[in-house]
């Protein structure tokens, strides 16, 4: 039978990946049949396997292959000799001329289609055991971009072919189990987006770390995207909530995260250096790359591949400078996360604190300690010590035999998507990437242990610290009629906890948002004029460039982290609390002390409740009611629910309630639910009257705990005197909980009593709690303990719930 040598891609499928590889397989698939639903797809031809085997045919090259590959395994030449010789062979072997002939009538044909004389193109390896569920080969071999005329092509085409025996594919074969020679490869030519005046990146259609499937993680850079999976930029990264996609009304953008950016990929001056790395300017640095629109459009053909595809996908994506056009150029199956258990799963916890050396993106969720081997290039691998962490500038795929080595790996540079982190991912190994300045301030030999398992955010701590690691099994954790809730604070973190079985969020603290994401006392951004520290005015400056309003880096900030503490537990609620800082906290924040009075006793002092609609503060608290309403109204999270602090009396309620219906949030409207913190005596003595003005109760032991027994909560001299279990405070929280339930509201407590105390949580069950918040981490120890309380309590007699 004749072999065909040209296919297009649009006359391509799933069903050819034997004849064209996996990435030209999965590009004919996407323009066949998802062009309709607008995805866009630069259009080009693919060189089939039969090319490729034609090739080798041709010149007697198998034998000669197989010998080399055989005296290499052997010992008898370094893999390094090995890979090098057999690329020399196809390098120096001539294509038979009815192969040129139909490269050559094939960019013809793509001339004529485009009306171009010399289009440029992008020239990309497709391995026939590439972008497998299994494995996905990601950056074995190599691609030429920019490259015009026919000669050009065609040597482009024969340097692919050479790739299919790089060093790292050679080695990565043997790893996976394939059989070097019966591993073909294709060449996908593909019409050249002008990223390089335009920008580019990577996108995965779930949360990379976590498996989160509900998000999709864009990164985005300025010029050609190879910087980006190399890990040569640190770029841009935005998170979108996936189910909200088909809504038009909504902007579930959950994150905007600047990358330093500080080098793009251009093209080159001529054809002998078709591309080129520049500086970005201070601008291109500061700036997001892609708009929120942009975003959504990527996000939407993302999630329309991975419906088509049915499984979670890894894609790349380009938008045309000169034009403004968004293309996806490469799509592929995820294959970490999608291979993990959603019910099986493995926790790791740092039980104690050390000195932070380094940070960066968190890959992975375990912990590792051991001694640091710094390793400057490539060249200088054979000097890595087994088992060590790894720390490098950045890695390429040179770089895998070394990785697959380490106990750990730290990079300089790269994000999330960079090699780095896809194949330590794909290792297993835990990694840090994007630190900066690793390979400067860790010491090559000193023992630091690297933890990614605190959220988005990896830490390098100096020395060996202690760490316990959970195997856990969701399918066999009892089930409890008490419903069992979390409390959260940190974005960064929000994702980690997803598969947690709990029926929401019974506390979620902006106060940490606002510490760690805005850093700048609120008033300070509506009245700057009254900042009295220079050095916050600069600091406060540089914060918000880029916003016309800086009242809106407030509201924006603290949304969109909102938004992403409601994302894993939607539809299930998410109760929020309006900001309970002490004003000695509020004026460690930038501008804060030019704006909080110098109080005796902060914690009984001008906290909570009363600050809402007092002069002093009432404009900052517009600014949180607004961040509320947009991740209700323009994030869509109507799960989101709020609950007011340290409420002290009844007009003090209404006071409050009257404030937030200014301000947009009224009660029961658009199903909105707002509850009070139950924390100070009177909350009890007036237990009814509460219950009127909110939809339920969240039971704050430590405050109700210290203002009963008259005992500092932060006092070292009486802590042992400070205890819920008390029969004083365990009979206003029984009293409030019946009260409560007769008034026909619901009940909660948020606090780590039930996971520290047995007795407490039994204490609970039977007094008919309807629910307990715990610490995420808490959660899986502490619901065998409620379900076992709850046995007790039915097989005692006592009153379950009300």
């Amino acid at each position: 039978m004749e072999r065909q040598h040209i296919l297009w891609l649009e006359d391509t499928g799933l069903e050819d990946l034997p004849r064209v590889g996996g990435k030209n397989a999965s590009l004919g698939e996407m323009i066949r049949t998802l062009t309709a639903e607008g995805v866009q797809v630069p259009g080009g031809f693919a060189l089939t396997a039969e090319a490729y085997r034609e090739v080798v045919q041709a010149n007697g090259l198998e034998p000669r292959i197989r010998e080399l590959l055989e005296h290499g395994r052997g010992g008898g030449l370094p893999l390094r000799e090995t890979g090098e010789r057999i690329r020399r062979l196809f390098l120096d072997a001539p294509f038979p001329p009815p192969l040129v002939d139909a490269v050559a009538a094939a960019y013809a044909e793509l001339a004529r289609r485009t009306g171009t004389t010399d289009p440029a193109v992008a020239v990309r390896s497709s391995a026939t055991a590439e972008d497998l569920p299994e494995a996905s080969f990601a950056g074995q071999q190599e691609t030429f971009l920019n490259v015009c005329g026919v000669d050009g092509l065609v040597d482009a085409c024969r340097r692919c072919f050479a790739s299919l025996f790089t060093d790292r594919a050679i080695s990565y074969r043997a790893l996976k189990g394939f059989d070097d020679l019966q591993v073909a490869l294709s060449v996908g030519v593909q019409l050249m987006v002008d990223s390089a005046s335009g920008s580019s990146g990577v996108m995965f259609t779930l949360d990379t770390e976590s498996g989160f499937p509900d998000a999709v993680v864009v990164s985005a850079t300025w010029g050609l995207g190879e910087t980006v999976v190399q890990g040569t930029v640190d770029p841009d990264k935005y998170v979108v909530f996936k189910p909200f996609l088909d809504d038009d009304r909504l902007v579930p953008v959950l994150e905007r995260t600047v990358g330093a950016k500080e080098v793009k990929l251009v093209y080159g001056p001529n054809a002998g250096s078709p591309t080129a790395l520049v500086e970005t300017s201070p601008q291109e640095r500061r700036a997001l790359v892609l708009t929120d629109a942009e975003v959504l459009r990527l996000a939407r053909w993302a999630a329309a591949v991975e419906r088509h595809y049915g499984t979670p996908m890894d894609l790349e994506w380009a938008k045309d400078g000169p034009t403004g056009e968004l293309f996806i150029v490469q799509a592929r199956p995820e294959t970490v996360q999608a291979r993990r258990s959603a019910t099986r799963f493995t926790v790791h916890h740092l039980e104690e604190s050390g000195r932070a050396l380094a940070t960066g993106a968190a890959i992975g969720d375990a912990i590792v300690a051991g001694e640091v081997c710094v390793i400057r290039s490539a060249a200088d691998i054979g000097s890595f010590r087994d088992g060590a962490i790894l720390v490098a500038e950045m890695t390429d795929p040179d770089w895998g035999p070394v990785m697959k080595r380490a106990a750990g790996i730290i990079t300089d540079h790269g994000g999330p998507t960079s090699h780095a982190a896809i194949v330590s991912r794909e290792l297993g190994v835990p990694a840090v990437v994007g630190t900066g300045s690793a390979t400067r301030d860790l010491p090559d030999g000193g023992v630091v242990t690297l933890s990614c398992a605190e959220g988005e955010v990896g830490h390098v701590y100096a020395g060996r610290l202690r760490w316990r690691t959970e195997e856990v099994d969701l399918e066999r954790l009892p089930r409890t009629r008490t419903k069992v809730m979390v409390n959260v604070a940190s974005p960064a973190a929000a994702f980690r906890w997803w598969r947690l079985p709990v029926d929401g969020v019974g506390l979620a603290r902006m106060e940490f948002i606002i510490t760690e994401a805005i850093r700048i006392h609120p008033m300070a951004l509506v009245h700057p004029e009254r900042v009295d520290s220079a050095e916050d005015a600069d600091r406060i400056r540089e914060l918000t460039r880029g916003y016309d309003d800086p009242r809106e880096y407030f509201v924006d900030r603290l949304a969109t982290g909102l938004g992403k503490l409601c994302a894993p537990y939607h539809p299930r609620p998410v109760i929020v609390r309006l900001s309970d800082f002490k004003t000695n906290e509020y004026a460690h924040l930038l501008g804060g002390r030019a704006f909080e009075p110098a109080e005796e006793n902060p914690m009984l002092g001008f906290r909570g409740a009363s600050r809402y609609d007092d002069d002093r503060y009432r404009e900052g608290f517009e600014l949180e009611c607004r961040a509320l309403r947009r991740v209700r109204e323009r994030l869509g999270f109507t799960n989101l629910a709020v609950m007011v602090p340290f409420c002290r009396t009844v007009p003090e309620a209404d006071r409050v309630l009257a404030a937030m219906a200014a301000n947009g949030l009224v009660r029961g409207q658009d199903g909105l639910l707002v509850y009070m913190m139950c924390e100070v005596p009177s909350n009890v003595v007036l237990a009814e009257e509460f219950a009127r003005r909110f939809d339920g109760f969240s039971i704050g032991s430590n405050d109700l705990t210290q203002l009963v027994l008259g005992v500092d909560r932060d006092s070292e001299i009486l802590a042992r005197q400070f205890d819920e279990r008390d029969p004083a405070v365990e009979s206003m929280i029984a009293d409030v909980i019946r009260r409560a339930q007769a008034a026909g509201i619901t009940v909660g407590l948020c606090g780590q009593g039930p996971s520290n105390h047995a007795d407490f949580a039994e204490f609970l069950v039977e007094a008919g709690i309807d629910s307990m918040s715990l610490n995420p981490d808490s959660v899986l120890r502490t619901i065998p303990v409620i379900a076992e309380a709850e046995q007790t309590a039915v097989t005692g007699g006592h009153v379950g719930h009300g």
